[in-house]
């Protein structure tokens, strides 16, 4: 039996994390019978289908929206394809650009037996899996040879909007002592329903995530990896429209850590919660399989809402997301499941409440690499107070043994940070990371205390919560604004549209794939 620290009652978070699982078994059922435009872009992308037509369009999206506007989305782009590839005996790069010049129609060909059109897609299926696996293998061969900065790992963001200043300010970075560099992407990019496609130098707020702006950071990091002898980590987003088919590139160009969460996209970018579920599955399964820590966005649940009243929400939030996340073949160490040190600086005994919560979170789940956030609702351009924040975060940080840090900057609510900013930044969090090293293994906690009592009433309170969840099922918990504050209908949003139920043609191959060789 789990000792613990805070006198939490293993039975109760036994039956949480059930509960949860039967709330994720009920999104699963819906999940199995859908598919998506952007699921199925992903899968062109799988079978190796790059570039853009004269019109810019990216040939993922050219070949996906001619079977919808045909009406035939549900059958699978790969019964298509693979279809279209014994007809023709082009590959699939060759029968996309056709379709692209409107040389071919994928729909009007002679239909072959389903057994040939999989054995057609084969080939193509294997190299795919094939190229994703040497990948990982690149990743593991770096961490067996130079090894990697210990935890929490320190976690910075780069956010010029031109991703050649990005590998500027990311290889310093790297020199200064992060140990995952984020590439913030550029503002609305969740809401685009294609990936834009090349090297990118404009972005708002960020830099856009395509292919080539992965490849590039990855060559950076790699080479300053090997410069200062620890692997260095990259970070990118496949949230939004987009989700499967960015964890697809992801997995193809080696990045190690994405944003992927479907509850925040519902929440705060207004996507339509049936066509994120059936995205985020498929995302997951391709990061699971590619080794990827997902990174969760409970976090931000404490923007909108009181962080004192409503941390339940998080925990309950970070259950539902682990049972959601192990259907799709994560394993729990590849989960960056999400919290944040949020309270009001002015509140009494306020650290006491947040190291209760961190504690809690970090024995709830013992083995995830938990993804702990700054304070930034209530950094007011103060740099020198918000230095003292981001330190206070800092302890609990080391103190209750987090696994990706992401650092707080002192000018955090002023502006994007600048070089010297992210040094002291990571200069603070060294020093009490060193200073305090062994603080959570010295320190016992009050029996029936202030953290005791806070991190028992948390848990209940989540467990109350999902409870209710589970009676009405996450769908219908979303409409009546159980989280955050923010209510969503199930038939509202956006990318509606683009979801399908799957017809009887319908074939993918890559889940059971990724899935059995994890």
């Amino acid at each position: 039996m789990q000792n613990s620290k805070l006198g939490l009652d293993f039975q109760k978070v036994a039956h949480a994390k059930n509960v949860a699982r039967n709330i994720a078994d009920d999104v699963q059922k819906f999940v199995d019978q859908y598919t998506t435009v952007a699921v199925e872009r992903t899968l062109c992308r799988l079978l190796g289908i790059d570039g853009i037509d004269a019109n810019t369009v990216p040939l993922p999206n050219v070949l996906v929206d001619e079977i919808k506007d045909k009406g035939v989305l549900n059958q699978g782009i790969l019964f298509f394809i693979g279809n279209a590839i014994l007809e023709t005996g082009m590959n699939p790069q060759e029968i996309a650009e056709k379709v692209a010049e409107n040389q071919l129609d994928l729909t009007t060909l002679p239909i072959h037996q389903p057994e040939e059109i999989k054995r057609a897609l084969q080939p193509y299926v294997e190299a795919s899996i094939q190229r994703i696996s040497e990948r990982r293998n690149k990743k593991q061969h770096y961490l067996n040879t130079i090894g990697e900065g210990p935890k929490p790992y320190l976690y910075v963001i780069v956010a010029t909007g031109n991703i050649y200043e990005d590998v500027v300010q990311a290889q310093a970075a790297a020199r200064q002592g992060a140990d995952i560099i984020a590439v913030i992407r550029t503002t609305g990019q969740s809401l685009l329903d294609y990936v834009p496609y090349g090297a990118t130098t404009e972005g708002f707020g960020g830099t856009f995530a395509t292919q080539e702006n992965f490849r590039i950071m990855r060559k950076a990091l790699d080479e300053v990896s090997e410069e200062v002898g620890r692997y260095i980590r990259l970070c990118n987003y496949c949230s939004g429209l987009c989700m499967p088919e960015i964890a697809a590139m992801g997995a193809l160009e080696g990045l190690d850590v994405m944003l992927n969460d479907a509850l925040y996209g519902i929440l705060f970018r207004d996507i339509n919660m049936q066509r994120t579920l059936v995205d985020q599955f498929m995302s997951r399964v391709i990061n699971g399989f590619a080794g990827v820590i997902i990174n969760t966005g409970e976090d931000n649940y404490l923007t909108t809402a009181d962080a004192v009243e409503q941390a339940h929400t998080v925990l309950a939030s970070d259950l539902i997301n682990e049972q959601l996340a192990l259907l799709a073949g994560l394993k729990e160490e590849q989960m960056g499941l999400g919290h944040a040190f949020e309270m009001d600086p002015a509140l009494e005994n306020g650290f006491l409440l947040e190291l209760a919560q961190a504690q809690m979170i970090r024995e709830i789940f013992p083995k995830a690499t938990l993804k702990y956030m700054p304070p930034t609702k209530f950094m007011t351009g103060n740099i020198f107070r918000g230095h003292i924040q981001d330190a206070l975060f800092n302890m609990i940080g080391i103190w209750t043994s987090q696994g990706i840090q992401l650092l707080g900057m002192p000018t955090e609510a002023i502006h994007t940070p600048f070089m010297s900013d992210r040094y002291l930044s990571i200069e603070n969090a060294k020093y009490i990371f060193g200073n305090m090293k062994n603080i959570g293994d010295e320190v016992e906690f009050k029996k029936d205390g202030i953290i005791q009592k806070r991190a028992q009433e948390v848990l209940d309170n989540a467990i109350s919560l999902l409870e209710s969840i589970e009676r009405e099922g996450l769908f219908t918990a979303l409409e009546k604004g159980i989280f955050a504050d923010v209510k969503r209908p199930k038939n509202g949003g956006k990318g509606l549209e683009g979801v399908a139920a799957k017809g009887q043609h319908y074939y993918n191959p890559f889940i059971e794939l990724m899935l059995t060789n994890h």
